[in-house]
């Protein structure tokens, strides 16, 4: 896995072959197109066409929660947050939905890495299965920490916890630690390196929690996007090194590579 591999994309039609529902606003989606998919690395994304809203005219971008590209196969793990996403959690199981991917690069991993806490909050748990699987495979042991609003808005908790230990932190206290995700004790232990995704406001908090410890941490951005191609600018994201668009040179960035560190 290379952070700065971008391999061959597609656009395909997929026949819908599952939709589970996570709660009241989310929904696991399990698609398959005929052939093999280019690989898939964790931190990637696709461009979802929405074919059922009048109003919608832009894909949106969906993280991949997990691929089998051999099989033509790959879930997406969908947020109902507006007309769009609506309308994608609407589509009848046996219905053809369109996908751009995969996009964008994913995450690395240091060399003699042991020690990978991965973090992710909301819809941001799609991209840390993504990477927990590919990590358990390679023969890692990956930590979690995920955290909600409340028990009922955990998401995929006892896939993870297949992948390794996992923590979990609730704001109103009825699962895990009370607080947020940085309140876990397991964010003041360094790693040889921290992964995580989610609202910004988390990412901003658990990346300066991981360098208080000394610890390298990525994330992966979740910046409106429109084309997932560069060419909108509509992602744009301030670095060190200037402007940059999240669909192409992220979505994943180590947080140095941020100015949230300022």
């Amino acid at each position: 896995m290379n952070s700065t591999q971008k391999p061959a994309r597609v656009v395909a039609d997929f026949v819908l072959e599952s939709m589970t529902p996570l709660g009241e606003s989310y929904g696991l989606l399990l698609l398959r197109t005929e052939g093999e998919l280019p690989p898939v690395f964790p931190g990637q994304f696709a461009q979802v066409r929405i074919d059922r809203s009048t109003s919608t005219f832009l894909r949106r971008p969906i993280s991949i929660c997990s691929a089998q590209p051999a099989e033509g196969r790959v879930e997406l793990l969908v947020r109902r947050a507006g007309a769009g996403t609506d309308a994608l959690l609407r589509t009848p199981v046996g219905s053809s939905v369109n996908l751009m991917l995969p996009l964008g690069r994913g995450f690395s991993v240091p060399e003699n890495a042991e020690r990978l806490l991965l973090v992710g909050g909301g819809v941001g748990v799609a991209p840390m299965m993504s990477l927990g699987l590919d990590l358990k495979a390679r023969g890692y042991a990956p930590e979690f920490i995920l955290g909600a609003r409340s028990e009922s808005d955990l998401l995929l908790i006892d896939r993870f916890k297949e992948l390794g230990p996992v923590y979990v932190t609730t704001d109103d206290g009825s699962a895990g630690v009370k607080g947020v995700v940085t309140a876990h004790p397991r964010m003041q232990q360094p790693s040889d390196m921290v992964y995580c995704c989610g609202p910004k406001p988390m990412m901003v908090a658990v990346a300066k929690a991981a360098a208080r410890v000394g610890s390298p941490c990525e994330v992966s951005l979740e910046n409106m996007m429109a084309c997932g191609l560069g060419a909108c600018l509509c992602c744009v994201e301030k670095t060190v090194r200037g402007n940059v668009c999240v669909c192409t040179e992220g979505p994943v960035f180590n947080s140095n590579e941020l100015t949230w560190l300022d």
